[in-house]
């Protein structure tokens, strides 16, 4: 089952079940958007609205979290290409969600952002508190999956001494997600496939069982201090691929379109546009 938070006719944010090209009304949207408990799962497979052509609404992103907790360099082959040990411990920084788009939204270059770049991201959608869970209860509390494009301004990532990550992949319109939240009942967390294209070309093609700290492991490091709520939102990490790493490198230019497709999810697209 997969739920959307969509607008049609110009009217306020609703949740909805999407099948195939349709969209069945499960009612408001709330401020939360869609919040993948148990309860918001058996209420949307009951919902027996109107049904609403997808080519006639337009998607958001589907929740509105809390936090986007981020995990850098949880792909070897990505640390490897960074130039980076594989780390022991997980890279955690924030993206913050003022960045949240939706689907076929416009990300937006700052003038000042010299090396934009993409990373295609398997999400993960909390369905219930989490706080020192051990590896059943973090596994049972993957409330939904979804899509992130953690988009990346290398200039503002990498210029401090540090390497501050939090700014450069939080600027305005820098967190793409959607065009769903897909159940997560029965799925293997260990083997969801990930790819991104950039203007069609394929840039990235992995798998979660590449991951060097699985879903579970993340989530039970995560709480350990930290408090995760229902609708907040893991950014699982990105594989190699990136256009910081090429030779030579490949910035987001004028005019891209960047599709990611997750298994079961579907595919989140957005437009690329510098600012002017």
């Amino acid at each position: 089952m997969r739920a959307v938070r969509y607008t049609a006719g110009g009217g306020e944010p609703r949740i909805g079940r999407l099948e195939e090209e349709r969209i069945v009304d499960a009612g408001p949207a709330g401020a939360a958007g869609f919040v993948p408990t148990a309860a918001a799962w058996e209420a949307l497979a009951a919902a027996g609205g109107d049904s609403v052509p997808l080519s006639q609404a337009r998607l958001l992103h589907p929740v509105q979290p809390e936090k986007i907790v981020a995990i850098g360099l949880n792909y070897r082959d990505h640390a490897a290409e960074s130039e980076l040990e594989v780390p022991d411990t997980p890279v955690v920084f924030a993206k913050w969600p003022s960045a949240l788009i939706g689907p076929d939204e416009t990300i937006v270059v700052p003038r000042e952002e010299t090396r934009p770049d993409w990373e295609g991201e398997v999400a993960i959608v909390l369905g219930s508190r989490l706080y020192r869970a051990d590896e059943a209860q973090a596994r049972a509390a993957v409330g939904g999956i979804s899509i992130m494009h953690d988009v990346s301004g290398r200039r503002a990532q990498l210029e401090t001494p540090l390497r501050q990550f939090t700014l450069g992949k939080s600027f305005d319109t820098f967190a793409p997600m959607g065009p769903c939240i897909a159940g997560a009942d029965g799925v293997d967390l260990a083997a969801i496939g990930v790819e991104t294209r950039v203007s069609g070309e394929v840039m990235q093609s992995s798998s979660t069982e590449h991951l060097i700290f699985s879903v579970v492991e993340l989530l039970v490091y995560l709480s350990r201090g930290l408090t995760l709520e229902p609708g907040d939102v893991l950014a699982t990490g990105t594989p190699a691929g990136v256009g910081d790493s090429r030779t030579p490198p490949r910035y987001l230019r004028d005019g891209d379109v960047v599709e990611i497709t997750v298994d079961g999810v579907g595919t989140l697209r957005n437009p690329v546009s510098l600012e002017r």
